[in-house]
């Protein structure tokens, strides 16, 4: 768990708070399952926090969307999510485009929606131009950079950049060339910076490391609030920060504590901040043992409803394991046998190998049968995988 850092509790006489969030990935499916509901469950959570702890403002760094072109459940999802936020409790959203978003579609109608207190920070070329939330005298300037690659940075502003890092860096000293400092500065941001921690749900933006950036540009702002990435997790400074995924979105971050991050600011630009857990509707996890084992675990399992990963470390052949499983884990989405690559195959002679034919068979036979084979029908196998092998 990444350890956050608390500055001493003063109680200030003014101050904001807003919530920082990213890659909701509203729409994704996960080995063919819809997480729609259970992306909603957690939304839910963020709208609760939202009211418990009096939130001014709410900040998603992108990856809105899992795809440029979201389905509609997605958009009703999304629609009504950004309602209740702030139409019926009043508090502005402030959200960039990430790397599956379409920046276009998703900033349509972004001039009207000011009104109704839904900021979308899309456009490259109005990346000076803040997004001012004033709470008890407490002026925050929300600067935003929506996902973007070298080649736009170059034909946007006519500048010689090549790389991930060269149009970052750019773009981050364009908003400090322009911005007050008499009011506190946030970046959002949808990038990979250097030395972050990633995982397997993430889609690369680029081959071989050329699109991960450095934090150093980054480090005048009072907080920058990252997307991108799914671990929640600091770099370089405690306050340049990815609050992580709504949820797990792959078995590498079964061990990942996802949720929402909450900023506290005040004039004195002092910046406090806290790590608000979400819990999933259902759990994604890996289970590891033999079968017989895992399904007598299944029916008194009080969470068998997550998502699972198994790994069956039995050593012979099971006739449909899967559905086994999903008799008592019916949220069962990947299996894999370890069990049966634990053969050194290297040593294996042609005759170990027929009978490992064999003893396939047998297991095969008895599965289906309920009974062992017969001498008589050993023999007539062997007899058969003898003159296939020939």
């Amino acid at each position: 768990m990444v350890s956050l850092l608390f500055l001493p509790s003063v109680l200030l006489s003014k101050h904001m708070k807003f919530i920082h969030t990213s890659d909701w990935h509203i729409g994704r499916q996960f080995h063919g399952a819809s997480l729609l509901e259970d992306q909603q469950h957690v939304l839910q959570q963020i709208i609760e926090y939202i009211k418990v702890e009096s939130v001014d403002a709410v900040v998603i760094a992108g990856d809105i969307y899992d795809r440029s072109v979201p389905p509609a459940n997605a958009v009703a999802l999304l629609d009504k999510t950004i309602n209740q936020i702030c139409k019926e409790m009043g508090v502005p959203v402030i959200m960039i485009s990430g790397n599956h978003d379409s920046a276009e579609r998703l900033r349509f109608g972004a001039n009207q929606m000011k009104r109704a207190g839904l900021h979308i920070l899309g456009n490259l070329e109005d990346i000076t131009q803040p997004t001012i939330i004033e709470v008890e005298g407490v002026e925050v300037a929300f600067y935003g950079i929506p996902y973007c690659e070298p080649l736009m940075v170059k034909h946007t502003f006519d500048v010689d950049v090549k790389s991930f890092d060269e149009a970052h860096t750019f773009l981050v000293n364009e908003i400090k060339n322009n911005w007050s400092k008499d009011k506190v500065n946030v970046l959002i941001s949808h990038c990979f910076l250097s030395g972050a921690q990633e995982s397997d749900s993430e889609r690369p933006l680029q081959v071989g490391g050329a699109d991960q950036v450095s934090y150093k540009p980054c480090e005048d702002f009072d907080y920058v609030a990252l997307g991108h990435l799914h671990s929640p997790q600091y770099q370089g400074k405690a306050h340049i920060r990815y609050c992580g995924s709504l949820l797990k979105y792959s078995f590498s971050e079964t061990k990942q504590n996802k949720g929402v991050t909450l900023v506290d600011v005040s004039a004195e630009r002092k910046v406090s901040y806290t790590h608000l857990p979400l819990k999933p509707l259902r759990d994604m996890r890996v289970i590891e043992g033999e079968l017989n084992s895992i399904i007598e675990q299944g029916k008194v399992d009080p969470n068998s409803d997550d998502y699972l990963l198994v790994k069956l470390t039995d050593k012979h052949a099971i006739l449909d394991a899967m559905g086994q499983l999903r008799a008592v884990y019916p949220n069962v989405l990947h299996l894999e046998k370890p069990g049966m690559l634990s053969t050194s195959y290297n040593k294996l002679t042609q005759a170990t190998i027929k009978q490992s034919e064999i003893k396939m068979f047998e297991d095969f036979f008895q599965q289906v049968s309920g009974q062992e084979m017969t001498p008589e029908q050993h023999s007539l196998v062997s007899d058969v995988v003898n003159s296939l092998n020939k």
